[in-house]
């Protein structure tokens, strides 16, 4: 919703927006200790909950057990499935959404997966504003002993101008351009060039169709399973399927055509649900409440 409002509003003064999506090399493995607790200095955290963390993290060490015994110290890692792994992964990430971003500039992330979005009046404009607040990222990466993966970043731009412009972006990383795309997904949605949600809708209602129909020969759901199990899977797998993000991607069904698709996958399990023929009649549309 976050990229959503920032893009729209820029598209409501006539500008353009890039999105790049930046994908960290080990993730929680590469959070550094002596940075974590730092930022809880700055952050001011009460004495006994410093001392509490830095307690926490010394002296660890990695054992590796085959024929010989090895072992090394540790100085960073934030163990994936503790109960304070997230929050202190949350402690260091958090310095690079503070950056001396530009009003043009928005950073958004939601654990490690981080998002820039930069808006500008001409794709020239976004354009290097993007590299320029890059820049930075790469500066605060290599003194935090990050690394984004270029491979794995992509970036897309977002208009909804008619006029012909070049819409190919070079945008850079750690001097290596990132990969350029119509759209791109963040977070299970897919941002498409003009925020339509057009690739999202379609993507969606595809994965819940594939899934009715393997299922319908996997189970025989055709008159195998009776209605409560039929239920189960549809609350259970092809509504959370659909509703996933709906309120970014609701306005969109204001369009007959995107709200068909989304009406068909409605269709095909409820046929089932009722136990009636493929080609019975769908009108009126009667839906299942969840």
């Amino acid at each position: 919703m976050a990229v959503k409002d920032f893009v729209e509003d820029g598209f409501s003064s006539g500008k353009v927006a890039t999105l790049v999506s930046l994908d960290v090399e080990g993730t929680f493995n590469s959070a550094l200790w002596p940075n974590i607790l730092k930022s809880l200095k700055v952050s001011g955290c009460p004495r006994n909950l410093y001392n509490l963390t830095r307690s926490y993290f010394s002296p660890r060490q990695a054992t590796l057990q085959t024929n010989i015994r090895l072992e090394t110290e540790v100085n960073k890692v934030c163990s994936q499935g503790s109960c304070c792994g997230p929050g202190l992964w949350n402690l260091q990430y958090n310095s690079l959404l503070n950056l001396n971003y530009t009003n043009r500039t928005k950073a958004i992330a939601f654990a490690n997966d981080l998002i820039n979005v930069t808006r500008g009046k001409t794709v020239r404009e976004a354009e290097n504003i993007a590299n320029i607040e890059l820049s930075k990222v790469s500066s605060w990466a290599k003194d935090n002993k990050i690394r984004f993966n270029e491979q794995k970043s992509k970036a897309t731009l977002l208009t909804r101008r008619k006029r012909k412009e070049k819409k190919e972006l070079e945008i850079y990383l750690n001097y290596k351009p990132l990969m350029h795309g119509n759209n791109l997904k963040y977070l299970g949605i897919i941002f498409d060039s003009k925020l339509t949600f057009r690739d999202h809708i379609i993507t969606m209602t595809d994965k819940c169709s594939k899934l009715i129909f393997t299922l319908s020969k996997s189970a025989k759901l055709n008159w195998g399973l009776n209605y409560a199990a039929l239920k189960t899977i549809y609350t259970g797998d092809i509504l959370p399927l659909l509703l996933y993000g709906a309120p970014v991607w609701i306005n969109a069904i204001n369009k007959a055509s995107y709200k068909l698709k989304i009406t068909r996958v409605h269709i095909l399990i409820n046929i089932r649900l009722v136990r009636a023929y493929r080609r019975s009649r769908t009108k009126p549309y009667v839906f299942l409440q969840a």
